[in-house]
């Protein structure tokens, strides 16, 4: 079973290495004025997904993006909105084999946006507000909740759409590089790691975190590719801890159907998330590194301006903290406003 889970991984990342390539080469291909253009009834209809899951937090509470759920929709460039998250874990309550599990739930409600700074430059942000709680041995609870950790990226489209591309009926791509910094506004209490080898039970993780992203996608008609790369820097915070570096990866594909007035779009991808190890004191700290693999599947209502989205992810394998911590679920229901 492991070898089978590493094959499809291999798999799964060579496609994405190939279909970046050929469908870079097909975009190109495709500005050939000699070629010959499908038949142009659907170019009004078609989309852009631009800006597609900027992807970075911890494993669980201290993130303020909720892991592979991402900054964007996948649906638009430019909007604002409102989004929650909710994340079940459970985590084992001491460091022997046959030490008692404990149910973590984190939630997040957060303000998020896609803004345009210039033609090429957009600022993405993340507020985020934190309601977590977990359930102990002796069904007793402990509940945290304050702001979380806010994010703001600059992203830069080193290739981006023509600007007649809302009529073009030939496959259009984008590349974006992008940085930006996770700020410390979230509480971080040391006390909260006692008793659980889940140290993530914060509301943030006290560091100025620093991230590196590469987003591409490809879009023909209706139908759409997106892939992303980005890895975060943590450093170490006030309390001399400093949680394990981050690198996310993923792929989503789509395709959007028209009923009326109202635009249907579901997304199906897969992502991985990998976890360095902590340290604390400048000191390793055992079981705290990992990596995740997960499968995706969104879907979102647009009218008008308007737009309704609900995704929901679920492990293919993982190995979190010494299979000490284990993800059950993420939900994501959000309401935006496109700009």
């Amino acid at each position: 079973m492991t070898n089978d889970l590493l094959n499809i991984r291999i798999l799964f990342w060579f496609i994405t290495i190939i279909g970046i390539s050929l469908n870079t080469t097909l975009s190109y291909g495709n500005d050939n004025p000699k070629a010959i253009d499908p038949d142009p009834i659907d170019c009004a209809k078609l989309l852009y997904y631009n800006s597609e899951y900027f992807d970075f937090c911890d494993t669980c509470g201290c993130g303020s993006s909720g892991g592979s759920m991402g900054y964007g929709t996948g649906l638009n460039n430019n909007f604002i909105g409102v989004r929650y998250i909710g994340q079940e874990y459970r985590s084992r309550d001491g460091i022997f084999a046959d030490s008692p599990w404990i149910t973590e739930n984190f939630n997040t409600v957060q303000a998020w946006a896609n803004i345009p700074v210039t033609k090429r430059v957009i600022l993405n942000v993340i507020v985020p507000y934190q309601f977590h709680n977990r359930i102990l041995p002796d069904n007793t609870e402990q509940n945290i909740n304050g702001i979380g950790d806010i994010s703001v990226l600059g992203y830069y489209n080193l290739i981006k759409a023509r600007p007649d591309s809302v009529v073009t009926i030939k496959p259009q791509h984008f590349l974006q590089l992008g940085g930006g910094i996770k700020m410390p506004t979230g509480k971080y209490d040391k006390d909260n790691n006692e008793g659980s080898v889940n140290p993530s039970f914060q509301l943030g993780n006290g560091s100025w975190d620093y991230i590196l992203a590469m987003n591409y996608g490809f879009t023909y008609r209706n139908w759409g590719i997106t892939s992303m790369v980005n890895y975060t820097v943590k450093t170490k915070n006030p309390k001399n801890y400093q949680f394990g570096n981050q690198l996310n990866l993923g792929i989503n594909a789509f395709k959007t159907y028209y009923v009326g007035d109202v635009s249907l779009t579901p997304i199906i991808g897969v992502a991985e998330e990998i976890y360095g190890t902590n340290k604390e004191l400048g000191f390793e700290v055992a079981d705290t590194k990992g990596d995740i693999f997960l499968g995706k599947l969104s879907v979102e209502a647009s009218y008008n301006r308007y737009a309704l989205g609900l995704t929901g992810m679920l492990p293919i394998s993982q190995n979190l903290n010494s299979d000490k911590v284990e993800l059950h679920n993420r939900l994501s229901v959000y309401v935006n406003i496109n700009l």
